[in-house]
């Protein structure tokens, strides 16, 4: 039996999950429902490490999530030595008064998770614990069925303070480990604004971008807008010489987009607004579509 990862399966996909504190053991990205690994009909692949160096980087792989990479919950009140609360991780030890880094190692208390599953479900809950008036109840659920995996979240503000801050997903991936490049199209439904230009990135079509085969190398980021008022976002990652692509559909309007890679990963990124009173809760969801296309039919 493995004890650092769990699989949900069906006859379509096998997802491979590190269980807290394995795989993972860093300050910034979720513990729960880390996955590092989606295998769709036994053969093709989607996730990729952030980085291939050794060392290099923050840890991240598959599809991992965070909380507050620009708004940490309570870091700002929080005195030298103190503590705040990165939701999903732990206690984290404010070590002076610079602002917060997300790249930057914190000495941290992690918090517990209670865990139930099923072969095609798995539940992570973290119970509150206060921190300078900040407490929340944390669920996380990730569920399979055909070529489809969800990911739902609850977060319950039981504490005092209201909750603001930001949550994403940080889509590592890489289908079937092809180089980033021409045969790769990333399409929404709009027509997606780039704040800067990366050399990497150009346009296929008016709503898709594609990327050049050469004459770049360094990590390309941008933040897209477009998007309108609709209370859902899409956007659909798709490799035409494997023929295989795979859709997130989030149930909320987006605060912000953004785009980050390497020649070996693409990362779309859709954050949500947080924005708990006391006593009140917030529910979103991320369903992925792991799809093969052929002859414009997707299954």
């Amino acid at each position: 039996m493995n004890t650092e990862k769990m699989y949900l399966k069906n006859g379509r996909l096998n997802v491979e999950i590190a269980l807290p504190g394995t795989y993972y053991k860093g300050s910034r990205f979720d513990w729960n429902g880390f996955i590092t690994q989606v295998t769709l009909d036994g053969k093709h692949t989607f996730c990729a490490p952030e980085s291939l160096a050794e060392g290099v980087g923050t840890g991240g792989c598959g599809f991992c999530g965070e909380f507050g990479i620009q708004e940490p919950v309570g870091y700002d009140e929080a005195p030298v030595g103190g503590r705040f609360p990165k939701i999903g991780v732990g206690l984290i030890t404010k070590p002076d008064n610079t602002e917060y880094d997300f790249f930057r190692k914190y000495e941290f208390t992690p918090f517990k998770a209670a865990i139930t599953r099923s072969d095609n479900k798995v539940e992570f809950s973290i119970a509150p614990v206060d921190c300078n008036g900040y407490s929340a109840r944390y669920k996380k659920r990730i569920s399979i069925a055909d070529n489809f995996m969800t990911i739902e979240y609850t977060l319950e503000n039981t504490g005092e303070k209201t909750i603001h801050t930001t949550e994403y997903c940080h889509n590592f991936i890489s289908i079937d480990n092809e180089e980033t490049g021409s045969s790769y199209t990333l399409k929404f439904p709009y027509r997606p604004v780039m704040d800067r230009s990366p050399q990497a990135i150009g346009f296929k079509n008016d709503n898709e971008l594609t990327w050049k085969d050469e004459g770049w190398d360094e990590a390309f980021y941008c933040i897209i807008s477009g998007f309108n008022n609709d209370k859902s976002h899409w956007w659909e990652l798709f490799n035409s010489k494997t023929g295989v692509g795979i859709k997130e559909t989030d149930d909320f309007r987006p605060t912000r987009v953004a785009l980050w890679g390497m020649r070996h990963v693409i990362s779309p990124e859709a954050f949500i607004e947080i924005n708990i009173e006391p006593g009140a809760e917030q529910k979103w969801s991320r369903k992925y579509e792991f799809f093969k296309r052929v002859n414009g039919v997707s299954f």
